[in-house]
């Protein structure tokens, strides 16, 4: 009878670290889904601004034909953007972007005819909330990637959820940030 009690506590002890760590790893996994989701939202929203672009570089053309540099730099932002892999590259693409964007609203000024066309006026509308949304999807996301990287990182759980196959997830991170300090000024 006697050995009977220390088995218990074992088996409870093992019964708690158990639980522990079924609840941590099922937490972990739900944490890595959320920042997959919401990486997958940034680049749904990155897409829909790179498909927005060819049709705003068209109306700006055909008022602007001599700024080629500028549709230039913006075509390549636009490819850069399609083709960025992870947070770095996302966030080092943003910061093209912003400034290709910046430079097409800035020729778009020159040209009083171009601010009333009511397609260039449409694409503006679209490219702003196609804008506000890619910020609301950064937040969500790097909102996901702290609370997974904070999960990874406390005591005890640092102990061994690498082991698990968990590891830190990169923030959506501008590398440049006067370069998106301002958004590009789309109100003429």
């Amino acid at each position: 009878m006697e050995w009977l009690i220390p088995v218990l506590i074992v088996v409870v002890l093992a019964l708690v670290v158990g639980i522990y760590l079924w609840a941590t790893y099922n937490s972990l996994v739900t944490l890595n889904v959320r920042v997959d989701e919401a990486w997958s939202d940034i680049t749904v929203q990155l897409k829909r601004r790179a498909d927005l672009i060819p049709n705003l570089i068209e109306a700006v053309k055909g008022y602007a034909s001599h700024e080629k540099a500028v549709f230039e730099n913006v075509t390549k932002a636009r490819a850069e953007t399609l083709q960025a892999q992870g947070p770095a590259e996302a966030g080092a693409a943003e910061n093209h972007m912003q400034q290709a964007l910046k430079s097409i609203f800035a020729v778009a000024e020159a040209y009083p005819q171009l601010q009333a066309s009511q397609n260039f006026l449409q694409l503006q509308a679209e490219l702003v909330d196609t804008e506000d949304k890619i910020q609301a999807s950064r937040r969500f996301y790097n909102g996901g990637v702290r609370e997974l990287n904070t999960k990874i990182k406390v005591f005890p759980n640092t102990l061994f959820v690498r082991g698990l196959g968990f590891h830190e997830r990169e923030f959506f991170e501008v590398t440049e940030p006067a370069a998106i300090a301002e958004p590009p000024r789309v109100q003429f």
